[in-house]
């Protein structure tokens, strides 16, 4: 597990983490989303031990990671901005990481660079973004790490090389119980990935969740009684927004399907249907819930 307690990190004037509090267990993917300058990134290094905390702490099962080697054999981190040794190839990196990583795997290895097809004696410098990022994977998932930090996983790839990563982390996280975290800008690319999901925003986390919960305990119904009515007539429903045009009434309702549906059922409506919510406006409710406006919490980037 990954216990961040009360973490701090300043840069100069600028503080990029502030007294943040998370809880990661072992065997799921934990996803995190944020706008550029979040804390997504310097709360990786944190984890993963580049950086020292100014306040607060970072363990793993209990051990701290900033200088203990022991710990950094179990995990491994493949950052934004991704480096090689220069003028080397994917063999000469694997030496390299061999040599760092006690569980470093030749054979898988060698398997990985046969599935991602590329050939594993090239110049990396030479490789397409899309492809150094492969070539990055590969290495980081032959580790064999009990935990695997990736930030903005997904940036570079096509299609189909994104949905070959997922398919992979999900193998590992299952077959041998790692715990993956990964970063990136886009709550779509994240949806169908993570077991659980946190929203940083100006050093902290504002929202933490399983996505299982999000997308069960949130949903959006619409219904229509004959006559006249207004918002108190669902007192007893939990909602976050309620609209009216005309006799059809649109609302957002937090808690039990089946129970909402048998309290407006016994109303008697004329129209009457539960409709699921994407992943992001399950977080645009959930913001405005909590106070925030989700469109200055997590701008979208423009590739």
């Amino acid at each position: 597990m990954i216990s961040v307690n009360g973490l701090t990190k300043r840069f100069d004037s600028f503080t990029a983490i502030d007294g943040l509090n998370c809880s990661i267990p072992e065997g799921c993917i934990y996803g995190m989303v944020g706008s550029n300058g979040a804390g997504k990134s310097t709360l990786l290094r944190l984890i993963s031990g580049i950086y020292k905390p100014d306040a607060g702490s970072v363990t793993i099962d209990g051990e701290k990671t900033y200088e203990n080697a022991a710990v950094k054999d179990r995990l491994v981190f493949v950052p934004d901005e991704l480096y090689f040794l220069p003028r080397s190839n994917l063999v000469r990196m694997a030496k390299l990481y061999s040599s760092v990583y006690s569980k470093f795997s030749t054979e898988r290895f060698r398997e990985l660079v046969s599935t991602f097809r590329l050939d594993p004696t090239a110049n990396l410098g030479t490789f397409s973004k899309g492809m150094r990022r492969q070539a990055a994977t590969i290495l980081a998932l032959s580790c064999n790490a009990d935990y695997i930090l990736f930030d903005e996983t997904f940036d570079g790839l096509d299609p189909v090389m994104r949905n070959l990563v997922k398919n992979l982390l999900y193998d590992d996280v299952m077959s041998r119980r790692a715990t993956a975290v990964i970063t990136s800008h886009s709550l779509r690319e994240l949806e169908d990935t993570c077991d659980q999901l946190a929203l940083l925003h100006k050093g902290g986390i504002i929202f933490e969740s399983e996505i299982d919960d999000l997308k069960t305990s949130l949903f959006k119904v619409q219904v229509a009684f004959e006559g006249d009515y207004d918002r108190s007539k669902f007192s007893s429903i939990e909602m976050l927004s309620f609209s009216k045009k005309g006799s059809v009434s649109s609302l957002i309702v937090r808690g039990d399907r089946d129970q909402t549906e048998a309290t407006i059922r016994a109303m008697k409506p004329i129209l009457f249907e539960i409709l699921p919510l994407s992943l992001e406006e399950v977080f645009v409710y959930e913001m405005d819930a909590l106070g925030y406006e989700f469109s200055d919490v997590l701008k979208q980037e423009v590739n």
